[in-house]
Parts: structure tokens; C-alpha cells; sequence
């Protein structure tokens, strides 16, 4: 990976378009795109412990890159190009998703799960994580970092919360204004 630290946190849509900040691409080789999925613990099928692929990692970008045009034009109120919903439909119908059904103990329990190879499921699982923040009525409340340099998007707790990171962008803007204000003749 890169110097600069994934944003995480956020609805796992937002945390896969975040791979992408103004510096490069967090997600570049499958290496990088293994370490981002140990970030995302627990919110993805067990794609950390397989090896991942070139072709895996294509499969991730394009529907980073898909849910990254929809999510721009959704979040201004505008439709969606249709390619960009395709797109993200096709990814989810590749590796359907089945409530699949076990007897553990005195009980029938239900896992959700995918079948197909790992690169597959992932990109089905994160197009599923894209379709859920795109119909959420909150979407239009995502929101772009107000820092100069930031491209990071976020969706706010709060509604005065104007950066990516309070620790990150909002210390860098707040050591500016006050150098700037200390500098002032």
C-alpha cells in the first residue's frame, strides 16, 4: 500500500470508493487490495485468507469505478448513467447471494453466502454494499472533504462535520488557518 492510510468506517460503498484518493489508487495490486480487506474485517466474506488475482482485482475496480459514477450522480440528484446500474447489477448476479442453511447444536441456522470464485463473490458482495448506500434516501447527504487537497467522501454523523477525518484533513486545515492567521502582518 501506499503512505497514505485507507479512510475505513464508513458505509463499505464509500470505503471502496475512498480507495481511490487524490494520490493514487490504495487498492493497485492484489497485495494491496489483501491488505484493504483485512481493514474491512468482519463486513466482507472471508476473501483475506484467499489469494487474490490480477483478474480479482480488475472485478473490484470496475465496480469501484461503476459505484463511484452512481454514487456522484445520485448523491446531486441526478440518475445514474444506465451502463453504471447494469454494471453493478451484473457484478451482484455473477455470485447470487443464498441464505445458506446448517444444523449446528439443537437449531437451524442461516448463513449468507455466495458461491463462485473469490474475486467474484467479492465484487457481487461490495455491488451488493453500492446498491444498498444508492437507495438509501441518506445518500444525498454524502458529502466530499472540504480540505483543499481531499477527495475523500463521507457520510456525516453530524451535520457541521466538514471533513474525512477530524485527525487527518481537519488538523491539516486548522494548523493553515492558524499559520496563516499567526503569519497575518
Amino acid at each position: 500500500m501506499s503512505d497514505v492510510v485507507p479512510l475505513t468506517g464508513e458505509p463499505l460503498a464509500l470505503d471502496l470508493v475512498n480507495t481511490r484518493p487524490a494520490v493514487g489508487d490504495l487498492i493497485a495490486t492484489p497485495d494491496a487490495l489483501h491488505a484493504w480487506l483485512e481493514l474491512q474485517a468482519g463486513r466482507l466474506p472471508d476473501a483475506s485468507a484467499a489469494e487474490l488475482t490480477v483478474a480479482d482485482l480488475a472485478a473490484v475496480h470496475a465496480v469501484r469505478d461503476h459505484t463511484a459514477r452512481a454514487l456522484d450522480r445520485v448523491r446531486h440528484g441526478r440518475a445514474p448513467a444506465a451502463a453504471d446500474l447494469a454494471a453493478l447489477n451484473d457484478a451482484q448476479r455473477a455470485a447470487p447471494a443464498i441464505n445458506e442453511l446448517s444444523w449446528e447444536g439443537a437449531a437451524v441456522v442461516t448463513r449468507r453466502g455466495r458461491s463462485g470464485p473469490v474475486g467474484v463473490r467479492l465484487a457481487a458482495a461490495l455491488a451488493e454494499a453500492a446498491a444498498d448506500l444508492l437507495v438509501d434516501p441518506g445518500v444525498t447527504k454524502v458529502r466530499q472533504c472540504e480540505a483543499d487537497d481531499c477527495v475523500m467522501l463521507f457520510l456525516p454523523a453530524h451535520p457541521r462535520r466538514r471533513w474525512c477525518s477530524a485527525s487527518r484533513c481537519g488538523n491539516r486545515v486548522r494548523v493553515a488557518r492558524h499559520y496563516h492567521r499567526s503569519k497575518a502582518p
